[in-house]
Formats: structure tokens, C-alpha cells, sequence
């Protein structure tokens, strides 16, 4: 078994000063911890993998593809593989967990 704690996780993201961390990676998929601060710009390109996003903490908006929604604590969005998405309008500190399948890269 393999156990995660989010707040190790956020002070490893933090240590190695990205906005991403992996912190899981399998044979059929990869999870990490992605972060933006409220007003921050989303630099993401599409994806080559499946991608479903886990709303940790925070507010802001998701547009995939032609579709926009708001996004807080609890949501999940599923993003299919080449489609553009970009969080924006980020009015709370957004934490967001990553699934990738296959695993990322």
C-alpha cells in the first residue's frame, strides 16, 4: 500500500518550487498535486492522457473545450486526452489533485 498525506505532499511541492508535483506513477496512471494561487495564469496545454481533477481546496473556473464551469472544494472534472482546458478566474488559493491515465508523459 502506498499512503499520502496532503500536507507532506504541499510542503514537497512547495520545497521543490513548482506548481506541480507527482507524487504517484503506475503502469496505467500518474497522480500529483497541482497548485495556482488565487490570480494566477494556467500555462497547461492539452494532455496526450485521459485526465480527471480532484478540487482539494480553492475556487475558480475550468474551461474545457468550449464548456466553462465554476470549481471549488469537491469538484471533479474529467478532461479527455487533447482537449484544451485551462483553470481560470482563480479567486481562492486552488489545490487540485491529478489523475492521468496512462501515466503522464
Amino acid at each position: 500500500m502506498k499512503a499520502f498525506r496532503l500536507d507532506e505532499l504541499e510542503a514537497e511541492r512547495v520545497a521543490n518550487n513548482g506548481a506541480y508535483l507527482q507524487f504517484l506513477r503506475e503502469r496505467t496512471m500518474s497522480v500529483g498535486l497541482y497548485a495556482l494561487d488565487a490570480g494566477d495564469l494556467d500555462p497547461q496545454q492539452p494532455h496526450k492522457e485521459d485526465e480527471v481533477y480532484f478540487v482539494v481546496s480553492g475556487r475558480a473556473s475550468i474551461t474545457v473545450g468550449a464548456e466553462t464551469q465554476t470549481v471549488g472544494r469537491g469538484s471533479v472534472v474529467f478532461v479527455p486526452a487533447g482537449v484544451p482546458h485551462k483553470f481560470h478566474h482563480i479567486t481562492e488559493d486552488l489545490r487540485v489533485m491529478v489523475v492521468f491515465s496512462p501515466p503522464e508523459g
